[in-house]
């Protein structure tokens, strides 16, 4: 028996501050984005900043007078989650633990786009088509779409991914139930099972004379393995997987063998893959005219991976004996198909996950995917977004969030109207093979989100990049420790831009902010040449100041007055006496007073307030 099997393609503040020496005038941010001058005053606005052209990240913000309050109680909603397709009840009680859950089975697809832009999540199975205006017609509020199931051909991925829409499947509850019923189809057809009760069941069958029996008894038959003795039947076990593990295929007593002398040796070809550009029709004329004459098919994948018209062509010519199809291209098939009326063919209609274990275990974790993303944590099972074990992902999240806050930072340190062009970002790291993806899509939505009104998550953060001409450059500087920690730090630099927080600049005139994470804690380890080191939690105010006595005390009692709370403060300098860089953690955004108090102090030469 030769097993062919395809994988998935692995196709989600502005105004910063700086002053001369001659303290003629200083500037700042404040808590909603406003930049403040002491020679002009100005009243309180929010900040919309949008990107222009694609050859450039940003341009000139666009101001809009808008109200800066939200809805209240909007931040204690729960999120809505539209079942579009039957879903196992111990999956819909997780959801509605979560959610708002709403089921509407057997929309039309008209239906579903209305519906869709009052929600936040859709879960659907194989029947309904998740299409490029589905994800139109939400709006931007769709945040995930969960197929309960492997196969995702019924979801437009391009359109998803374009529009920070996270996909994600349930993979792994229903393998059991699939594979056993690949067996029983193989078994079925290799012993002429349904023939045989067909044949029994048969008005001439009723009257159990001998001759009938002998004539049932005349229906030819194949033997093949039963349970894990394939070797004492003279069988040869191959598997075409261009993902398996060879050590994995030797446990199980495989052979990896190549797609083409799968199909062309195979006395039993099984298929298991989901359907994709790759995979589309490919048992195709040309592949069967390659196979051992008498060749049987077993299918319990997805029926387009089959050219349904050359399989029935070659079932007449005699190259396929048989074949059981479990899944067709057009479900359900039409009476008159031509396949299901086969002699030749034993079909099911699409029950290889159907048993009570596997529906439970896929809504199950379903909802469990879904309810995940939408608090926002990484996804094991996403379809659109970098591929991680769970094991990495818990490994990666603090690193994860140091990225996001690097590249948030970095960003809210760029003055002028020149768009920011380049980044480049540095891992120092004692692992050779750190896989950098997710990293590299969190700095991306750190810097992206802080001046445009674009979302932008794991799913569409290169896109995104690319869309805005952002080119990110990456390098691994390797150290020679434990891996076991997989980062030492992750270093941002943007070049070419100007800085509202001239200290923040390096010797080679780039922006350049450094991290680590400390007992699973961002920290931010380095602004410019000076070294500091604070938690990244709340926001945070940068001082660039003459190094003298006093200089804590006189900031912290400026906060302490405005009933601003500080978690943290952190003094990095060159040397005693000359310059240094003050770094103040506030569980709170000072009010403008504060840091026009804070500005006033003759010592201070530049100030910023940074909301993280």
């Amino acid at each position: 028996m030769a097993s062919l099997k395809t994988p998935s393609l692995k196709t989600p503040p502005l105004s910063l501050s700086s002053k001369s020496l001659l303290r003629s005038s200083f500037s700042a941010t404040f808590p909603n984005n406003i930049r403040f001058s002491r020679s002009q005053p100005q009243s309180h606005r929010s900040l919309t900043v949008n990107a222009t052209a694609p050859g450039s990240f940003f341009k000139k913000p666009t101001v809009a007078a808008t109200p800066t309050s939200s809805s209240p109680g909007s931040a204690s909603k729960k999120p809505t989650v539209l079942v579009a397709e039957k879903l196992g009840e111990a999956g819909l009680a997780l959801l509605r633990h979560h959610a708002n859950v709403e089921c509407s089975y057997n929309l039309s697809p008209e239906e579903l786009r209305v519906k869709i832009a009052h929600c936040d999540a859709l879960i659907v199975r194989s029947a309904t088509k998740v299409n490029r205006a589905v994800f139109e017609s939400s709006g931007g509020r769709l945040k995930v779409v969960g197929r309960a199931g492997v196969g995702i051909d019924n979801v437009d991925l391009a359109a998803a991914t374009e529009h920070g829409c996270l996909v994600v499947n349930a993979p792994t509850a229903n393998t059991v139930a699939a594979a056993e019923h690949g067996i029983a189809l193989l078994t079925a057809m290799a012993r002429n099972v349904a023939q045989a009760d067909a044949s029994v069941k048969s008005e001439e069958q009723i009257c159990w004379c001998i001759p009938c029996w002998e004539k049932a008894c005349r229906l030819r038959f194949r033997e093949g393995w039963i349970g894990s003795s394939p070797a004492s039947q003279g069988t040869r076990d191959a598997c075409s997987d261009p993902y398996a593990p060879a050590d994995l295929a030797r446990v199980i007593g495989v052979e990896l063998v190549g797609l083409k002398e799968a199909i062309t040796t195979a006395d039993f070809i099984s298929l298991h893959m989901p359907l994709t550009p790759a995979t589309s029709k490919m048992l195709n004329a040309e592949a069967f005219a390659k196979m051992k004459k008498g060749v049987r098919i077993v299918n319990v994948a997805r029926g387009g991976v089959i050219d349904e018209d050359a399989l029935w062509r070659a079932l007449n010519g005699g190259i396929v004996a048989q074949a059981a199809l479990d899944v067709f291209t057009e479900e359900p098939p039409t009476k008159d198909n031509k396949l299901v009326q086969h002699e030749k063919v034993t079909v099911t209609p699409h029950l290889g996950a159907s048993t009570m274990e596997a529906q439970e275990g896929v809504a199950i974790e379903i909802a469990e995917a879904v309810v995940g993303a939408l608090k926002g944590e990484l996804a094991a099972t996403a379809v659109n977004a970098p591929m991680v074990p769970a094991e990495v992902l818990n490994e990666l999240k603090p690193y994860v969030e140091l990225a996001e806050k690097l590249g948030r930072l970095a960003v809210q340190l760029v003055a002028g109207g020149r768009g920011v062009k380049t980044v480049k970002v540095s891992y120092t790291s004692s692992r050779a093979d750190l896989d950098t993806r997710l990293l590299r899509a969190m700095i991306t939505k750190g810097i992206i989100e802080p001046i445009c009104n674009i979302y932008v998550n794991l799913v569409n953060a290169d896109y995104t990049a690319k869309q805005r001409g952002l080119r990110i450059t990456e390098e691994c500087i390797h150290l020679d420790s434990s891996p076991e920690c997989p980062l030492e730090s992750i270093k941002v630099q943007i070049a070419n831009v100007e800085s509202k927080f001239a200290s923040s600049k390096s010797e080679a005139g780039d922006i350049r902010v450094e991290g680590q994470v400390k007992y699973r804690i961002p920290h931010l380890t380095k602004v410019g040449s000076f070294e500091v080191d604070v938690s990244l939690e709340g926001s945070i105010i940068l001082c660039r100041q003459v190094d003298q006595p006093g200089m804590i005390g006189k900031v912290g009692s400026i906060l302490g007055e405005e009933n601003v709370n500080v978690s943290f403060m952190s003094v990095g300098r060159i040397a005693p006496r000359t310059h240094a860089v003050m770094v103040i953690g506030v569980d709170e955004p000072p009010r403008k007073e504060s840091l026009k108090r804070i500005g006033e102090i003759p010592a201070i030469e530049e100030l910023v307030f940074l909301k993280l």
